[in-house]
């Protein structure tokens, strides 16, 4: 992965501009949130170890023998750039889904639509979500299956793709590629970096005690402190 370099941007958050790493092509449309993680994985504490359930019934019989699934080719297995068709993440609004391709390594997604909640989701992760139109996605994933080694370019200030030879055009919302490029996509980064004003609002509103605001301050002195 190339990306999440700082630039000496003010954002909090790491800068992504660029993503590249080889592919995995997952085809078919609207594929769900409970297919990329199914919802008895849920109960968790933490996100963390979710990677390795990612598809799980995709991948998995119920005696938990291996189907036929790219993210169980060894050719595949450190794709992080992962390849879609239509609407996919749609369903359930879970963010383990988007938490669950990132632990598995996935870096950026390149699709012909995604659901708007699960492209939020991915954003507050910094991971683009990119489309492109039918044929170009297709050839992408043509590519993918007869290159797995190959590098994927995704240029997110760009707005381009490229693989092999070939670039092609792609479209980021403005709002993602705005967030990602200035390196503020993280909102709990973003409001940490704030945290001053932040405690300055929380003092203006009647209702919030003010002790509650002198903790507060006394603990973004702390970290001040510690970060000094």
């Amino acid at each position: 992965m190339t990306g999440g370099e700082s630039d000496g941007s003010d954002g909090p958050a790491e800068i992504v501009e660029h993503v590249s790493g080889t592919g995995v092509p997952i085809r078919g449309n609207d594929i769900d949130t409970d297919q990329i993680i199914p919802a008895r994985f849920l109960k968790v504490v933490t996100f963390d170890g979710l990677g390795q359930f990612a598809f799980f019934d995709q991948r998995f019989t119920d005696d938990d023998e291996e189907k036929a699934h790219p993210m169980n080719e060894e050719r595949f297995r450190s794709g992080s750039v992962m390849v879609t068709n239509k609407n996919f993440g749609c369903g359930s609004s879970r963010e383990h889904a988007p938490q669950a391709l990132m632990r598995w390594g996935i870096d950026a997604l390149v699709g012909e639509s995604f659901a708007e909640i699960f492209a939020g989701n991915c954003l507050a992760l910094g991971i683009p979500t990119v489309t492109a139109d039918e044929a170009t996605v297709e050839d992408l994933q043509d590519w993918v299956d007869a290159n797995p080694n190959g590098s994927i370019d995704v240029d997110v200030a760009a707005e381009t793709v490229t693989y092999g030879e070939t670039t092609v055009d792609v479209t980021v919302d403005d709002a993602q590629r705005t967030a990602l490029v200035d390196g503020v996509w993280d909102t709990t980064a973003l409001m940490a970096s704030n945290a001053s004003a932040v405690a300055d609002t929380a003092e203006s509103l009647p209702y919030v005690d003010d002790d509650v605001v002198a903790n507060a301050r006394a603990r973004i002195d702390a970290a001040s402190g510690e970060d000094a």
